[in-house]
């Protein structure tokens, strides 16, 4: 698990190679990932969008961008959690992902962009 914090947001993420969805031989990897938000400012915040570049060995860069995470816009209140899974398909079974949310306080509307860390995409047959 990878974690970073910013501006009092602790953002998590553990990933999963899915053998099962995969075919390797068809260059197509599945992985999953689960993060995990949680709110140690002293400020109710709301998850407005989201950024991620996603790199894939060996291929061009992606960029995906939208509003809010798995169709949800969580609002957390300071101390509360909010986790979501998600997934990525990849060509060359090696890769990595990062980006950022944008968030916004309840109380004044000011906006943040919170990291999320980044973090390999990594099928076990390529580790050997």
């Amino acid at each position: 698990m990878v974690t970073e914090i910013t501006q009092g947001v602790k953002v998590s993420v553990e990933t999963e190679y899915q053998a099962a969805y995969s075919s390797p031989g068809q260059s197509h990897f599945v992985f999953t990932y689960k993060i995990t938000i949680e709110n140690t400012s002293d400020y109710t915040i709301q998850l407005k969008r989201r950024r991620w570049l996603i790199f894939d060995a060996g291929f061009l860069q992606q960029e995906v961008e939208g509003e809010g995470v798995v169709g949800q816009q969580p609002i957390l209140e300071p101390g509360q959690v909010h986790q979501y899974v998600s997934g990525c398909n990849i060509k060359s079974g090696m890769g990595k992902m990062v980006g950022s949310y944008s968030m916004e306080r309840m109380v004044d509307g000011t906006k943040m962009s919170v990291a999320i860390p980044s973090f390999v995409l990594m099928a076990p047959l390529r580790m050997n």
